[in-house]
């Protein structure tokens, strides 16, 4: 069976009556993407932010449907309902594949630093001897192969061994798949705790874990009962992938969970964003010089 994919491009002022328009004439689905490269970093509170310029996609299941003349016919009542906006229109036809194997042949074994491996679970390790963390590419919580999450692993991989007394205990502050505090625990770290807003970063992090061999070092903590048992904790390592807006809010907290001579790693920054962040954070530690990939940063710094 084929699929018939009609996009509209617009501005977002239109997008409610774009998806009634192609809903009314049929989509299984519709999808919004970014038409114009333009990040959108920290939505506020009960806020759902929209691209100014978006694509609008419909996708059509219509058996001997895909002729040109009822593609016609559907862009006829397209323009029909549209015709007060300013908008443009393309469409494709797709082949019907499966389309979870053919997303997942993109993501590849891949190396961060001397030791650390990150390996989907349908790819054999290419270094059998290497740290090989496992993880399932479909999760949306992280699997290394974006900057902020890269250079994570690689400061991991450089300073994390399992002769260091120095780096035993770690924190993950918004911990998502858990790939942070996973792959530090396989580096050396005796004990790590994962710490998140959202119950399925919990569990994504527990299977995970449960998957990589793990799971006795790792605990996973919900925010709120994180703040009200170990208010006090403190730890060796405290890592935080998370905006530059709350790592900013969190500076105070954050240094309090890290040990006198302990490490803060900060990442989830954009360039122009490292100044505001390091200023947050120089009131407890000496701060090193940003770390880059891309547009993206790492911050590190000791605790004074």
């Amino acid at each position: 069976m084929n699929w018939l994919q009609i996009s509209i491009s617009t501005s977002k002022n239109h997008v409610e009556q774009v998806e009634n328009c192609l809903f009314d004439i049929g989509a299984q689905t519709v999808t919004l993407t970014d038409a114009a490269d333009q990040p959108i970093l920290e939505p506020a509170p009960n806020e759902t932010p929209v691209w100014n310029r978006v694509i609008i996609t419909g996708l059509f299941n219509s058996e001997n449907k895909h002729s040109g003349k009822h593609q016609n016919q559907q862009l006829d009542r397209i323009k029909a309902a549209l015709s007060d906006i300013d908008f443009s229109c393309s469409t494709e036809i797709l082949q019907d594949k499966n389309w979870t194997r053919e997303w997942m042949e993109h993501f590849h074994a891949m190396p961060f630093g001397q030791r650390l491996w990150v390996c989907p679970l349908h790819i054999e390790p290419p270094v059998a001897d290497a740290v090989n963390l496992r993880l399932d590419p479909g999760l949306a919580f992280g699997t290394g192969t974006h900057p902020t999450t890269s250079l994570c692993l690689r400061w991991l991989d450089h300073n994390i061994s399992e002769n260091n007394a120095a780096h035993h205990t770690l924190l993950d502050y918004g911990c998502g798949s858990g790939i942070l505090a996973i792959a530090a625990c396989m580096l050396g770290v005796l004990h790590a705790d994962g710490v998140d807003i959202d119950p399925q970063a919990l569990t994504a992090t527990t299977d995970n874990a449960r998957v990589n061999q793990v799971s006795g070092k790792i605990s996973t903590w919900l925010v709120d009962d994180y703040r009200q048992q170990h208010a006090s904790r403190q730890y060796d390592i405290v890592v935080a992938n998370i905006l530059s807006g709350p790592l900013a809010e969190l500076a105070a907290t954050l240094a309090g969970h890290t040990k006198t001579g302990g490490d803060i790693v900060l990442s989830g920054i954009l360039k122009e964003q490292a100044n505001s962040v390091i200023q947050a954070y120089s009131d407890f530690f000496n701060m090193d010089a940003p770390v880059y990939e891309e547009d993206w940063v790492l911050l590190h710094g000791t605790k004074n």
